[in-house]
């Protein structure tokens, strides 16, 4: 039986069906030059002691792995353990690959990064790695998610990276991703495109699960410590799906733990002709070919990409990484969905009951462990991975819960 954890990071760019590299001629030698440069420098200990150092010196790896005894003890069933990756610096999991892709981007002499961002967590992590090692900034951002994630378009703007709103098509996510690949086109040579999941052409999704698989690396060793083994359940939100192979892709070679990912489901899952009330792909998408990769998007019959929807806007995606439409359709994942009433209330269980406000897109995942933990024998241990920290939900969140932060006292 072949190692699912060598197959993802493999060479080829291919898994399964989906993957691949579908994107303009112009763009190709740019993405030969990355993928030669991305697998000389895993082998290279130079930069592997680099990356090292600023994981655990600059954004505070490793990051905690907390049993929640008070949710365990609520719900009444499996023990609950969340990894918290919102204390990474910056907040969330996504300095993790923007550490790395930043380094190698100084290793093949590019003065300039780009990236797209949804949340603002990707943006924000690029804007910190970009103001630390000294290269010029640009991050795309859909006009609907500039307006409620002003918290990080405020603070990538300090980091001095420039922000633009994109306002064509949904405005959101996929439009962001759309004119990043247009100017990485118009700048191939001084220009890194630091693109912030494991989706795109090759090498970005096997890259991005290198650089994320830290996660998954410290949950086996902190688990081990506290438990003496390994977890029985894995459950991570699934937007592109860099937080889900981050946890995911160490135990992949481990059969007999279950994964579960959780995808927006929004305000119900049911398609329109022209978009839909959800970003859940594995519920009613279908496999295509956009932006550089093939996998499941949501697409109407003549594959036009519909229109999504979530509470979340880093979740707020019409497609999702190759890697895990692969897993998917072999079994080794599970897909679940979080409808925005319910992520909600997760979003309040946790703050109360442990004292932990996590982002929107995590309480996704938060959300399935409340219905699957109290099914589960005590004897049972789930790990769910809280992929960041719910600061830049702000705005959301209290018009959500009717609370006015602009009233005068």
């Amino acid at each position: 039986m072949k190692s699912l954890k060598k197959y993802l990071i493999n060479k080829t760019g291919h898994f399964g069906q989906y993957g691949g590299r579908y994107i303009p001629e112009l763009l190709m030698p740019v993405m030969e030059e990355l993928e030669k440069a991305f697998y000389q420098a895993i082998r290279d200990p130079k930069f592997k002691t680099e990356l090292s150092d600023l994981y655990n010196n600059y954004s505070g790896r490793p990051t905690p792995l907390y049993f929640c005894k008070n949710l365990t003890k609520k719900l009444g069933g499996a023990k609950i353990y969340l990894k918290n990756e919102g204390l990474n610096h910056t907040g969330a999991h996504k300095i993790n690959h923007c550490l790395g892709q930043a380094l190698l981007a100084k290793r093949l002499g590019k003065k300039r990064i780009i990236a797209e961002t949804g949340a603002g967590q990707h943006g924000l992590a690029t804007a910190t790695v970009a103001a630390k090692l000294g290269l010029q900034c640009t991050i795309y951002m859909g006009a609907k998610d500039y307006k409620r994630q002003l918290p990080n378009v405020f603070w990538m703007e300090r980091l001095g990276a420039k922000v633009v709103p994109v306002t064509t098509g949904g405005q959101t996510l996929r439009d962001a991703i759309n004119f990043a690949l247009k100017d990485l086109i118009a700048n191939p040579l001084e220009t890194h495109y630091l693109l912030g999941t494991v989706c795109g052409p090759h090498p970005y999704p096997a890259m991005n699960s290198y650089f994320q698989n830290i996660v998954g690396k410290e949950v086996r060793r902190q688990i081990l410590a506290q438990e003496g083994r390994l977890p029985d359940y894995l459950v991570a939100c699934v937007g592109g799906g860099s937080n889900a192979i981050g946890l995911f892709h160490e135990f992949l070679d481990y059969r007999n733990i279950k994964m579960i990912g959780v995808e927006a489901g929004g305000k119900k899952i049911k398609e329109g002709d022209r978009e839909c009330e959800h970003a859940a792909r594995f519920q009613t998408g279908s496999v295509g070919v956009m932006e550089g990769f093939k996998s499941y998007f949501l697409q109407n019959k003549d594959g036009q990409i519909k229109n999504t929807y979530s509470i979340s806007a880093g979740l707020d995606y019409s497609g999702v990484g190759p890697q895990l439409a692969y897993l998917k359709d072999i079994g080794r994942i599970k897909p679940s969905y979080s409808l925005d009433s319910d992520v909600l209330k997760a979003y309040e269980l946790l703050a109360s009951q442990e004292g932990i406000l996590a982002a929107l897109e995590s309480c996704h995942a938060v959300a399935e462990v409340i219905k699957l933990a109290p099914k589960l024998d005590k004897n049972k241990i789930i790990v769910f991975n809280c992929s960041g920290r719910g600061d830049k939900d702000l705005f959301i969140v209290s018009r959500k819960f009717n609370f006015n932060l602009n009233e005068k006292n």
